[in-house]
């Protein structure tokens, strides 16, 4: 870890006006940021403390939820508003890392944590184009159990890692960020990007920005939703797949449905090819099969990971039959 300097900024704007400076890093619970730092793989000059940012979760006059930016991942899933009204959220939440993470970890934090693929951690012995550009992608060819089956490139493999942005993704969240020269709202769905181009630009944010809050729309979709995550052990493991859903049900036909994968994807994927499939139609298990199928047609699984696109479409069928089946 190379030696480096701590402020703490007192609002959005100052936190803004340090952002914007060469070697300055934005600091919440320090979760991620930190891990990376005694790995060499992040060398800030500067940590600028940003846990002064509003940590409020309340109701906006529409009738959803507008999180502070420097909110607390147990925060947000213990409170009531996200656990009545959100619950595939609060149930993402509490799938990921350790209470005491939970505890540290700011939800601004965990929109930008970075991948925990092998090769991108590791400094001294293996090649990442995520960490330095044009230098290669060693796990194309080595171990890629954990690594993206659609929306990759062969520039980089490595998938999202968050469970909380899986939910977000599929409950349309919207992401307020302020800079010097402009306040922007943008669609989570945006808010991740691909690594075609330039695989160590993660997200579409700019030099001074600072994510000021997250706010979730009133999702009548959302009561009748869940999150299910497979893992190789029972706690403190990343995803190999997990899904995010929610359904509004008519008799038997599914009157409007959300869904994102997490673990296959280098950003939280949300299915529009599985919604588009199932909105309007009937509840089944072949309309299901036939859903997924189309979602995962671009899929391209490499040797390590294949398993993902019969595990991803297991584990659709099974939350959304739980979800449908007091209503077929």
């Amino acid at each position: 870890m190379i030696p480096f300097t701590y402020t703490r900024a007192s609002s959005a704007d100052e936190a803004a006006s340090m952002a914007i400076r060469t070697g300055h890093k934005l600091l919440g619970g320090g979760t991620n940021l930190v891990d990376l730092m005694r790995k060499n793989v992040e060398l800030p000059s500067c940590l600028v403390d940003v846990t002064a940012l509003s940590d409020s979760i309340k109701e906006t006059q529409e009738g959803g939820v507008m999180i502070g930016a420097a909110a607390r991942n147990s925060a947000v899933a213990a409170h009531p508003l996200v656990r009545t009204r959100y619950p595939m959220l609060s149930r993402a939440i509490l799938a990921g890392a350790s209470a005491q993470i939970r505890n540290m970890a700011t939800v601004a934090g965990n929109l930008m944590q970075r991948t925990r693929c092998i090769y991108f951690n590791d400094v001294a012995g293996s090649r990442c184009n995520k960490r330095s550009p044009g230098s290669g992608c060693d796990a194309v060819g080595g171990f890629n159990r954990y690594h993206a089956i659609i929306g990759a490139a062969p520039a980089c493999i490595a998938t999202h890692p968050s469970d909380m942005c899986v939910a977000l993704a599929a409950l349309d969240a919207r992401i307020h960020v302020y800079n010097k020269n402009a306040t922007r709202i943008i669609p989570i769905v945006d808010f991740h990007g691909f690594p075609a181009d330039r695989p160590d630009l993660e997200t579409v944010l700019e030099a001074g920005d600072v994510i000021t809050s997250i706010e979730i729309p009133v999702s009548p979709f959302a009561a009748r939703s869940a999150y299910r995550k497979v893992r190789d052990r029972a706690s403190y493991a990343f995803a190999l797949v997990s899904v995010a859903a929610g359904v509004t049900m008519r008799e038997r036909t599914i009157d409007d449905i959300r869904v994102a994968f997490g673990g296959i994807a280098p950003k939280p994927w949300r299915a529009f090819r599985v919604e588009m499939a199932l909105r309007g139609g009937p509840a089944t298990q072949e309309a299901f099969d036939d859903a997924v199928e189309a979602e995962l047609a671009r899929a391209v699984p490499l040797a390590g990971n294949a398993f993902k696109i019969g595990l991803t479409k297991r584990t659709l069928s099974a939350v959304l039959t739980e979800l449908t089946g007091d209503a077929r």
